[in-house]
């Protein structure tokens, strides 16, 4: 009874978040775009860090374009979070009429070589793990929430189909790489800036970017297809697309394998660069001798 009264703040919070479930759509994404101008007003740190990786990243872009995309990305972000309490509660048949697949072919082969799915961080990224969660039993790595029963909740949500194996990251990779050579689809999420460790700089639209070779190593140790993940949020909700695996890859180093992988993610975040997740701080990590960019 202490624990429920310590976390009842949080209790409240995930009951409210379980309302918004019942919503229609058109609702839901009205309230995210509420949501996300006031993230944008309220949120100073993160509009710094947002607005600083456009600037890095997009030079040749004028300010009023750079801007524009800053406040397009709050929205696209609140509302994907609110949608979150879908992909948590929501019937199973309401989400496949929600997230559209397409390339599902590409998920399944017979010619028994394990199967990497990169999932790079658009703000749609959890729709594509329901997806995953839905079509295929797969494992994946997780971040742990500093918040217990927040941290409860998001697991067991990821957990809802199909039964896949989570891991911490706090795990390694032994055990991933074990259910990768057991058949099991690996939904890996290689593009976000975890220190030093396994990590070399290779760019990342033309700034070294610390990046984690992963990707490469896997596909070297168990002969893994890589498989890109897009997930696009849609005014009808999600589409979901399975791009054909790559082509001579792994190729002639670690270092040549993950900056094609960065290359790769570069031509993505074109197609819709409002949706890709510039609230992280991917630069954060620098070469010895260079300044803290944020």
């Amino acid at each position: 009874m202490s624990h429920f009264f310590r976390h009842l703040p949080a209790y409240v919070g995930l009951g409210l978040l379980w309302l918004l479930h019942w919503l229609p759509l058109p609702l839901l994404r009205g309230l995210g775009w509420v949501l996300g101008r006031l993230l944008f007003l309220l949120g100073r740190e993160r509009r710094r860090v947002a607005r600083t990786n456009l600037s890095l990243c997009f030079p040749q872009w004028s300010e009023a374009r750079r801007e524009q995309v800053l406040r397009q990305h709050f929205v696209a972000f609140a509302r994907a979070l609110l949608d979150r309490t879908l992909f948590w509660w929501a019937p199973r048949q309401r989400l496949e009429r929600l997230i559209r697949l397409k390339g599902g072919e590409y998920l399944q082969r017979d010619d028994g070589r394990p199967t990497l799915i990169l999932a790079p961080h658009f703000v749609g990224l959890d729709a594509g793990g329901v997806m995953m969660t839905m079509s295929t039993p797969l494992v994946s790595v997780y971040s742990n929430q500093k918040h217990p029963v927040f941290n409860a909740v998001f697991l067991a949500g990821r957990l809802r189909f199909n039964g896949p194996l989570l891991l911490s990251r706090q795990e390694g990779m032994r055990r991933a790489l074990k259910a990768m050579k057991s058949g099991l689809p690996f939904y890996y999420l290689p593009d976000m800036d975890f220190g030093r460790k396994e990590s070399i700089f290779v760019p990342f639209f033309g700034v070294q970017a610390a990046t984690i070779t992963g990707v490469s190593r896997l596909a070297r140790a168990t002969g893994a297809r890589v498989v890109p993940c897009i997930s696009r949020l849609i005014p009808g909700g999600y589409e979901v697309e399975l791009l054909p695996p790559w082509e001579d890859f792994p190729g002639a180093s670690v270092e040549a394998d993950t900056a094609f992988m960065n290359r790769f993610i570069e031509t993505q975040v074109l197609t819709m660069p409002e949706q890709y997740f510039w609230l992280h701080k991917r630069f954060k990590t620098r070469p010895e001798g260079e300044a803290r960019i944020y």
